[in-house]
C-alpha cells in the first residue's frame, strides 16, 4: 500500500531524506538498534540510526528515522528504551544508555556512555497484520499516533510539490502557534470529559492524562492545517480511543456499542464523528 513511501516522501518533503530502517525477526533488544561494544576488538560496531542521532543532535534539520516492519520483531522489547524516555517531559533528560564506560576518546556528544534523543528526529513504523508478525500492545498505541490504511481509495492525479526546507525550531513554533490559537472548546473538553466518564464505567476503558495532552495538542495543529475542531476530534477518538475497544469481549461489544453509538450522537451532535460510526459498526461486524 505504500506504507514506507509515504514516510520516505515526508522526509523528502522537508528536504531531508528519511532513514529507512529494516526491522529484524530476531531483534529483542537495545544493542539491535543501536549498536553494540566489541570486547575483542575494542570497537563500537555502530548502526546508521546511531549515526543519524548523532548527526541530528548538531543540527536543527527535520528528521525521520523510518522502523520499516517495525511488529515483524517485538517492538516492546527492542525500542523499550525509547518508549520510556520519550515519555519524559524534558527533552534534556532523554539519555539513551549506549556503552556501561566512557573513554577520553568517545564522541563530543556521547557522555557517561550516554547520547542525548535529539527532539528534532521523529520516530515512524510501518506495520502489517498477518501471521507474520506480533500484535502491538496498547503501550504502544498510546504513546503513537495512528493511520490506519485499510481501505482502497480511488486513484487520484497529485502535481508536483517542491521541497519545503523549514527547521524544527520553526515548526515548532507553528506547532505552539496553532495550540494558543486554536484550543479545544470549554463544550467539547466536557463533552470528552462525559464520554470518559462513560467508557470507564461502561467498557473500564480510559483516556489518561497522556491521550488528553495528545488531544489538546493534536485538534488544534489539525484546525490551523484547514481542518475543524469536530474533524480533529473524529479522527483522534476513533484512532486513540475507540481501538481500545478491541479488547474487550465480544458479547459485551455487542450489547454496549450501540448505546456508545447514541451517546457520541448526543454529545457530538448526529452524525459529526463518520469515523467513530464506521470504526464502531465494522467492530461489531467482526466480533
Amino acid at each position: 500500500t505504500g506504507k514506507t513511501s509515504l514516510a520516505y516522501a515526508a522526509g523528502e518533503y522537508f528536504g531531508n531524506p528519511a532513514t529507512i530502517v529494516p526491522v529484524q525477526p530476531m531483534w529483542k533488544e537495545r544493542s539491535d538498534i543501536v549498536g553494540y561494544f566489541n570486547e575483542f576488538t575494542k570497537r563500537f560496531n555502530e548502526t546508521t540510526l546511531l549515526c543519524k542521532m548523532y548527526e541530528a543532535g548538531g543540527k536543527q534539520d527535520v528528521y525521520i528515522t523510518v522502523l520499516d516492519e517495525v511488529n515483524i520483531s517485538r517492538i516492546e522489547y527492542y525500542f523499550a528504551e525509547f518508549l520510556s524516555l520519550l515519555e519524559l517531559p524534558d527533552p534534556k533528560k532523554r539519555e539513551l544508555d549506549i556503552v556501561s564506560d566512557s573513554w577520553e576518546t568517545d564522541p563530543v556528544r556521547l557522555r557517561n556512555g550516554k547520547l542525548l534523543l535529539p527532539e528534532n528526529m521523529w520516530f515512524i513504523g510501518t506495520a502489517n497484520n498477518d501471521d507474520s508478525t506480533f500484535s502491538i500492545s496498547d503501550k504502544v498505541y498510546d504513546r503513537a499516533a495512528v493511520i490506519d490504511l485499510d481501505r482502497k481509495s480511488a486513484p487520484f492525479a497529485a502535481k508536483d510539490t517542491p521541497a519545503a526546507h523549514i527547521s524544527f525550531e520553526e515548526l515548532n513554533r507553528h506547532f505552539e502557534f496553532a495550540k494558543r490559537r486554536y484550543s479545544i472548546s470549554e463544550r467539547n473538553r466536557a463533552n470528552l470529559t462525559h464520554l470518559d466518564g462513560y467508557l470507564t464505567e461502561v467498557f473500564r476503558v480510559s483516556f489518561g492524562n497522556r491521550i488528553m495532552r495528545q488531544i489538546e495538542s493534536y485538534v488544534p495543529i489539525m484546525f490551523a492545517c484547514g481542518g475543524t475542531e469536530m474533524d480533529a476530534l473524529d479522527d483522534i477518538l476513533a484512532r486513540k480511543i475507540l481501538r481500545k475497544l478491541e479488547q474487550q469481549s465480544p458479547a459485551l461489544i455487542k450489547s454496549e456499542t450501540p448505546g456508545l453509538m447514541a451517546l457520541l450522537d448526543e454529545l457530538f451532535g448526529e452524525g459529526k464523528l463518520p469515523q467513530c460510526r464506521d470504526y464502531l459498526t465494522r467492530l461489531m461486524k467482526n466480533v
